[in-house]
This record gives C-alpha cells, structure tokens and sequence, in this order.
C-alpha cells in the first residue's frame, strides 16, 4: 500500500529524518526498515544538488522520499517535487491560507498553480501525463505544526483539501509559546493534545517528530495515537551510540 493510501487510512507509518547530506547515510539508515526519510532542508546545509541525489538514493532503497522544504514558497516547493520527490513536509503551517498556498505550489491547475517542468519527476519529457496523474493520486502533502497559531487554527488546517496529515514539531511550538525546547512544559503538553484530539475525531494523521533516539519514547506516541511518526534523527542514532559505546568502555576502565 503506499504512504498515501496509509494516511488516508489512518495507519500507523514509521520514518525518520535526514539531516547529513551523503548517500551513505541513506544506504546504513534503509537498513533500519523505515517507510520513509525526510531530507530537511531547513535546518541543514543541504542543497539543492545533494538533495537530488539524496531523493534518489532513498527511492533506490525502497522508501518514500519527502522533503521537509526550506519554506512555504513556490519555487523550492516545485524544483524539489520535479526532482521526484514522492511528498512535502511543510514548515510553519498557521493557517487554512498557509496551507492553500502550500497545495497551489504543489499541485497543477485546475487544482493548484503549479507551474509545469519536465526533469526528473517527469521522466525528462517522457512521461509528464503519468506524473500529472500521480500527482493527483500519490503525492503527499504534509502541513507542519510547530506554532502556537496553527494548534489555535488545527480544525481549518486539517481539514484542508489536499492536506494529507500533520506532524508537530515540538521544539518549535514550544518556541512560540517562549520556551524554545521544553516541550513538556503542561502548557505545550496541552497544546500538543489539542492537536492530537482534534486530528482523532477528523480521522486525520497526526504526526509528531520524536526527537530522542530512545525507542520508549517512541512508542509513547504510538499510545498517544500518533500514525505518522519520525524517529529521530540521523546524527542523534549516530551520536548516541558513540556516546553510549565509550561510556561503557571508560566504565570497564576503571
């Protein structure tokens, strides 16, 4: 079943996030069995080229490709889609606005504003009707929930045409309620809850980015309800097993 056929669903879709910009890390995390891997570009010092190669070394391993874009704007949003990318993960969604602009950018008329270009995703000109049609049918729009606005605004959000599902990004919530990190703040707790019941009586996908690599707190999403969920992070799995591994050794040490 594809990922898009999984949100609508509403079943339970495991991935992760890409943050260093080598095939490498594609290659060792596709062995982890995840379903997809985001390539952020916001946050990241990947570019545009590596972001192609990076798009198709994880189709080449069986994974969706999506790409958390570097903004809700037009021109980064169609070059990462012609580059093939199977979805878009889209920052700082406040509002039905936001996430209109975010489907016109995505999407060809009559449906969006798209405007048409023929490279990778469309085969180089060779199969531009199959794509306009895999558009329609397949391509995943992920509106991401990271302020206090859009929990205030989450029903227009959701049930936006065209929206697939939500992911809350909790550093960046708890940021716009001025306490960037402390996600587990009562206050931001609330709205995350808010989010979570809202997307549940819609039959929407809810998202959440589990930041720690601990598997327990992973799970604690899956309890919430959460169906679409990123575990961690490329250099968090990297750097926690390195720091855990010596940690052990210097013990043995002494």
């Amino acid at each position: 079943m594809s990922l898009k056929h999984k949100l609508k669903n509403n079943e339970l879709t495991l991935g992760s996030w890409v943050t260093i910009g080598h095939p490498a890390i594609i290659d060792i995390m596709a062995s982890a069995g995840f379903e997809w891997l985001v390539v952020d570009m916001e946050h990241t010092s990947i570019d545009l080229t590596m972001a192609h190669n990076l798009i198709a070394t994880i189709q080449a391993n069986g994974m969706k490709a999506l790409v958390r874009v570097s903004k809700n704007e037009e021109v980064i949003i169609k070059r990462i889609l012609d580059m093939g990318a199977d979805g878009i993960v889209v920052p700082m969604v406040k509002s039905c606005e936001d996430a209109l602009e975010a489907i016109d950018y995505a999407k060809y008329p009559p449906v969006g504003k798209r405007g048409v270009g023929l490279f990778r995703a469309q085969k180089y000109g060779l199969g531009f009707d199959e794509y306009k049609k895999w558009v329609n049918d397949e391509l995943v729009i992920i509106a991401q929930i990271e302020h206090f606005e859009a929990v205030d605004n989450i029903e227009e959000i959701i049930t936006t045409d065209g929206i697939d599902g939500v992911i809350i990004g909790p550093y960046d919530l708890s940021g716009s309620m001025g306490y960037p990190g402390e996600y587990d703040r009562e206050d931001v707790k609330v709205g995350i809850q808010k989010v979570l019941d809202i997307c549940k009586e819609n039959n929407v996908p809810s998202g959440f980015h589990v930041i720690e690599s601990d598997p327990s707190k992973l799970n604690e999403r899956i309890e919430q309800g959460c169906t679409f969920l990123a575990y961690s992070l490329d250099f968090f799995f990297l750097g926690d097993a390195a720091r855990g591994g010596m940690k052990k050794v210097k013990r043995s040490l002494t």
